[in-house]
């Protein structure tokens, strides 16, 4: 039987670096590359740099990325005769590997059969247990009345995770400590599961205090080899994301790491799996493992595999889509170094990483990491596809010079325009916990605000020099002005915000042709070196130092010590009005975003701290809350409706106080 299925035309069903990361591995081996994209990525550099490409309909994913007939009909209008789902979107929909193989095309991935036996976490379970593969104790079964989970959950103990069986990215998943929480926990956790996915369908299983996330990736050809890449661990999550991933994990060794991967191999053959996959499992503290999920694709994480096996992994999908045996057998597979990624957000770590949106002003990533991104300077970060912008990826003979090299890099990257997690990442890296190789999945909860707290001395520093940019630099970022033009007796006030806080400064000018800003009484000595382009080198308190910048009109962006700050000049702006911080009673988008729920009806009574709506931007969710006591008067936007950050969504009539009662007023 042939079992060849040749191609030479791949059209890529994903945006951004995903698409650009699949294209690269496809062009080196001689294949012609397709795009598709939405209205909203018409510019997007994975739009230009391919052979061909075809738009397939508006922004929301659910209106073009998720449209399986949009992409079938983009391959036959390009002449693709193969189709790489990338990671992410529909790369684990088996509706869209059918519709493949019914049209003739390659799907460049698992069977229909095999994601949909793997992607419902019910089934997965029940076909691993029959594999021998070892899970927690939990509950799978398709009973799902609200009494008989909480039965179900009282018989496996608390504390228990509650997942949907439909769904991945932390969507539908709580944590329950108590079982007073449960019925709560649950019903949160079906709705949510029902918005993202369709289903509110749940599996129970028993929490591991404090485990590692640890994957095994493997490969499967159709001729019944499968070989394992070995693990990494992706521990450091938030929300139950994973923003650090690396490779191999500190707490696994070489009897570990066969034992884990001998498992792995032998749960893909058992289901006649095909393709790159990842089996994730939980790692307890007395090194036993449990199995959570399948991912029926390539993950994001993969170059740390790449980086320590030498292998390109999406050239070992393409040569097994095309019907080739495995190149290699698993004796011939060899780990050198270390490598570890971090991923670059659009997001907001001090408010709960919010996702971002906006035009990155400017964009530079350091050479001395491998970056995965699709950025460029002058860009737009939409609001409608996940928040991260960009992965950085670094390699070591050991894992500390991989964390040096890649902390390093890191402080070098430029980002500005939109605010990311840069400086959190920074801080990740160089925490002692994650130095030491003994962060648990528990790392950013318990570290909490130490991860996202200001730097007061950082912020106060750049603060003073924020006043000499605005004063020297003109609406390009170019210089402007020259120190002597300011009287020594005379100095000029700035008023400003950096990062929203509100500053005022006073700048004058030395004898010897520097400056003294005078922050909150606090005095600070400055001197401008050179202005190079968007280079600046200054002296600041005796430390000489450089910040990288752009300005764009009254606003100004700077990265300074690794952080990325904005700074918006109001010396000539009006003062703001009273009340405009939320006393009104207006509740405002704070970001860009799709309604998942108006939770008041107009004349309701509301109080401070009440949730009234939800927002969702880049697979994230936010509850905006009342600011004031009163009566909802408006609501000027519906239920799946998309909005502005700063649009009034709700506007409370603010109830009348009563201060003069207290205050003695007669009653």
């Amino acid at each position: 039987m042939n079992k060849q299925t040749p191609f030479n035309k791949i059209l890529i069903a994903n945006r951004g670096e995903i698409a650009l990361r699949v294209i690269r591995s496809a062009r080196a081996m001689g294949y012609r590359t397709v795009a598709v994209y939405s209205v909203a990525d018409r510019d997007a550099r994975h739009a230009r740099e391919v052979d061909q490409a075809v738009c397939i309909g508006e922004a929301l994913p659910a209106q073009s990325y998720l449209r399986i007939e949009a992409i079938l009909d983009a391959a036959r209008v390009s002449g693709a005769d193969a189709i790489h789902p990338g990671y992410g979107f529909l790369a684990e929909n088996a509706q869209l590997a059918r519709a493949c193989a019914d049209a003739g095309l390659v799907f460049i991935g698992p069977s229909g059969d095999a994601i949909e036996a793997m992607g419902h976490k019910a089934g997965a379970k029940r076909l691993m247990i029959e594999a021998g593969v070892p899970w927690e104790p939990g509950y799978q079964g398709g009973d799902q009345d609200e009494k008989r989970l909480a039965e179900e959950a009282r018989r496996i103990g608390f504390p228990i995770m509650i997942k949907a069986t439909a769904g991945g990215g932390g969507r539908g998943m709580r944590l329950v400590e108590q079982e007073h929480a449960f019925d709560d926990a649950l019903r949160s956790a079906r709705s949510e599961a029902q918005s993202a996915f369709g289903d509110p369908e749940v599996i129970l299983e028993r929490a591991i205090v404090n485990p590692r996330h640890v994957e095994i990736q493997v490969l499967a050809d159709r001729h019944g080899n499968a070989i394992h890449l070995g693990e990494r661990d992706c521990s450091i999550q938030r929300r139950h994301q994973k923003v650090v991933e690396e490779a191999p994990s500190p707490a696994v060794d070489e009897t570990l790491r066969a034992e884990m991967g001998a498992t792995a191999v032998t749960a893909v053959k058992a289901i006649g799996y095909e393709g790159a996959g990842t089996l994730e499992f939980l790692l307890d503290q007395d090194g036993h493992y449990y199995f959570m999920e399948m991912n029926t694709r390539l993950q994001v994480e993969h170059p740390v595999t790449e980086a320590i096996t030498g292998l390109d992994l999406v050239a070992l999908q393409l040569r097994v889509a095309a019907g080739e045996p495995l190149p290699l057998t698993q004796d011939q597979v060899r780990f050198q170094g270390h490598a570890i990624e971090v991923r670059l957000c659009a997001e907001s770590p001090a408010q709960g990483f919010m996702p971002q949106s906006g035009t990155m002003a400017l964009w530079r990533m350091p050479a001395q990491a491998r970056v995965e991104d699709a950025l460029e300077s002058g860009s737009d970060v939409p609001p409608f596809y996940d928040s991260m912008i960009a992965k950085l990826i670094c390699h070591g003979a050991t894992r500390e010079e991989a964390r040096r090299k890649l902390a390093s890099a890191l402080e070098d990257a430029v980002a500005l325009g939109v605010e990311t997690n840069q400086d959190f990442l920074i801080r990740c890296l160089r925490q002692p916990l994650f130095v030491s190789g003994e962060a648990t999945t528990a790392f950013v909860g318990d570290l909490g605000e130490t991860l996202v707290a200001a730097d007061p001395e950082r912020d106060q520093r750049a603060r003073a020099l924020a006043t000499v940019l605005l004063y020297a630099t003109d609406g390009q970022g170019q210089q402007a002005r020259d120190a002597s033009t300011i009287s020594p007796r005379l100095p000029l006030i700035f008023r400003f915000q950096l990062d929203g806080q509100e500053c005022v400064a006073n700048l004058a000018r030395q004898d010897d042709g520097g400056f003294r800003v005078h922050l909150e009484d606090q005095p600070h000595e400055l001197a401008l070196l050179a202005i190079d382009g968007d280079q600046v080198r200054f002296i600041v308190d005796g430390l000489t130092e450089s910040v990288v910048l752009t300005r764009r009109g009254e606003v100004l962006y700077f990265r300074y010590r690794g952080h990325g700050y904005r700074v918006h000049d109001q010396t000539y702006a009006a003062a703001a009005r009273e009340g405009e911080a939320g006393g009104d009673g207006k509740v405002r988008a704070s970001m860009t975003g799709r309604v998942v729920a108006v939770q008041v009806r107009e004349g309701e009574r509301v109080a401070p701290g009440q949730p009234v709506l939800t927002l969702e931007a880049m697979k994230m969710e936010h509850v905006h809350t009342a600011t004031v006591a009163g009566t909802v008067g408006a609501i000027t936007v519906s239920d799946g409706e998309q909005v502005v950050a700063g649009r009034v969504v709700v506007e409370i009539q603010v109830e009348e106080t009563s201060a003069g009662a207290e205050q003695g007023a007669p009653s």
